[in-house]
């Protein structure tokens, strides 16, 4: 069983200002501050659950992660600017958020969202089975928590709508620096090869899902 810190209700949903080449640009386009997202389970923040690349030179390697503050403080960044939000939840609320991520996290079919992500602006988020990105990861996880009312379907919340969701449950915002670097492999480099094959697998399996999980769900409604 995965371990899970478990030390009081409250769970944290700390907001990144991502350093990554895709993190830059989308500040650039956005004019806003924060473009990853994650969730922590105790006030230690040491472990942040989400779904993100495994490695920094590898995009589209990405899935379920458990990331530590080295994975945004990373190379040549001594820190990392991060806005939390302090949200307290029943017990039987956190005990569903618990089971939720260690579910997610045992579950090898769970991939990585990659198209909602990038046609959030135009399509504002769609379901795809058995996938997450950052922002709907974290957005079930605010859902199960029942502190805010979502008056949309989670995973149509950008980064920014959260941001000002969450308003009244804003605990700090600061720099954080790495005390340690515990993901090691996490700078280990890819070569463009690998990261084409790691693209076209991961379009290949959305595009399938796409298609034929939505013709086994149309099938059923007849």
């Amino acid at each position: 069983m995965m371990k899970i810190e478990n030390q009081n209700n409250d769970i944290y949903v700390v907001l990144v200002k991502a350093q990554t080449g895709l993190g830059k640009f989308t500040r650039l386009i956005s004019k806003y501050e924060y473009t990853h997202i994650a969730i922590c389970l105790d006030e230690n923040l040491s472990k942040f659950y989400t779904f993100s690349r495994r490695k920094h030179f590898s995009p589209f390697d990405c899935g379920f992660m458990i990331e530590t503050l080295d994975c945004y403080a990373f190379g040549k960044y001594k820190n990392v600017k991060l806005k939390i939000f302090k949200i307290p939840v029943s017990r039987e609320n956190k005990e569903k958020i618990e089971k939720y991520i260690e579910n997610v996290s045992k579950d090898s079919e769970y991939i990585f969202n990659f198209f909602s992500m990038i046609t959030m602006p135009i399509f504002h988020g769609f379901k795809i089975y058995k996938s997450h990105n950052c922002m709907s990861f974290v957005n079930k996880i605010i859902e199960l928590s029942e502190a805010v009312n979502m008056s949309k379907p989670y995973y149509k919340y950008n980064i920014k709508e959260i941001d000002e969701l969450l308003t009244k449950y804003q605990y700090m915002e600061d720099f954080f620096d790495k005390k340690k670097v515990e993901a090691k492999e996490y700078m280990h480099y890819v070569g463009l090869i690998k990261n084409i094959l790691y693209f076209i697998n991961l379009s290949g399996k959305l595009i399938y899902r796409l298609i034929v999980r939505r013709k086994e769900k149309d099938e059923k409604s007849v």
